[in-house]
């Protein structure tokens, strides 16, 4: 896959907070490696200590000047990066967040068995945590910009063993179409990304998923996998200014699987 053309820093200028990236596999990285080919300054996560030496040579590849841990469980922690992007730069033009959990005990039963703890820690981690980036990051976008959040298919169909992430996606679809309408007379626009199936690390832990990589490379009218860069490059469009009447959106990168029986 190519990259759209890097001379043409489209997005030079713009200031923007990655969060999600685990390794060079992770759908944040490719969104990280397409804003700052196109001209992007970027701020970046880890989730913890042991995640830092994995994350933290990715930053300085994208040149990033602000890397901080943020585990969104831990109180005060978005808190402190928001308030460090706010000292540093004044500003925000966009926020990624490609963040989702499910305690594994409850990722794995049925729905209808789901604790009452492992379904609050699967929505405080998939869905509020995007809802509060988007109340810290408001005061910053003083002259507009965007908020991405990933989701997936199974949101919207039955997708065998995605479960209890299946409503939780659903919920930050939802929680998109409101804090568009929210947000949208300042100037913010809210968007959810559903890529194709992804090997990537979160993905390994929904069963039988490699059976689900071969269904959506046979079935998906363009017979191909998605890459973390056709994720990252169509989400930098949607940053750009010029799509500032697009909001709202569930935008699909998948070859056109899900227009598929």
């Amino acid at each position: 896959m190519t990259l759209p053309d890097t001379k043409a820093k489209l997005l030079d200028g713009y200031r923007g907070l990655v969060v999600g990236i685990a390794n060079d596999q992770s759908i944040a990285w490719g969104c990280a490696r397409a804003f700052r080919a196109l001209g992007a300054e970027l701020a970046v996560t880890y989730l913890n200590d042991k995640a830092r030496p994995h994350v933290a040579p990715l930053a300085e590849d994208v040149a990033a000047p602000i890397l901080m841990p943020l585990d969104v469980a831990v109180p005060g922690q978005m808190e402190a990066v928001f308030a460090r992007i706010g000292e540093e730069w004044g500003a925000l033009d966009f926020v990624i967040h490609s963040i989702a959990f499910s305690p594994r005990d409850t990722l794995a039963g049925r729905v209808t068995d789901a604790p009452l703890d492992g379904f609050l820690k699967t929505m405080e981690v998939s869905v509020w945590s995007f809802m509060r980036m988007g109340h810290l990051a408001e005061p910053l976008m003083k002259n507009g910009g965007t908020l991405f959040t990933m989701t997936y298919y199974g949101s919207q169909m039955v997708v065998e063993n995605y479960n209890i992430m299946g409503i939780a996606k659903a919920a930050l679809e939802s929680a998109v179409r409101y804090m568009a309408a929210e947000l949208g007379p300042s100037g913010i626009r809210v968007h959810a990304i559903s890529p194709g199936p992804l090997a990537t690390r979160a993905a390994s832990g929904i069963p039988e998923f490699d059976a689900l990589l071969a269904k959506a490379a046979a079935k998906a009218p363009r017979r191909a996998l998605v890459s973390i860069d056709d994720v990252g490059a169509a989400t930098a469009f949607l940053a750009h200014r010029a799509a500032k009447l697009i909001t709202g959106q569930v935008l699909y990168v998948d070859g056109g699987y899900h227009i598929i029986d």
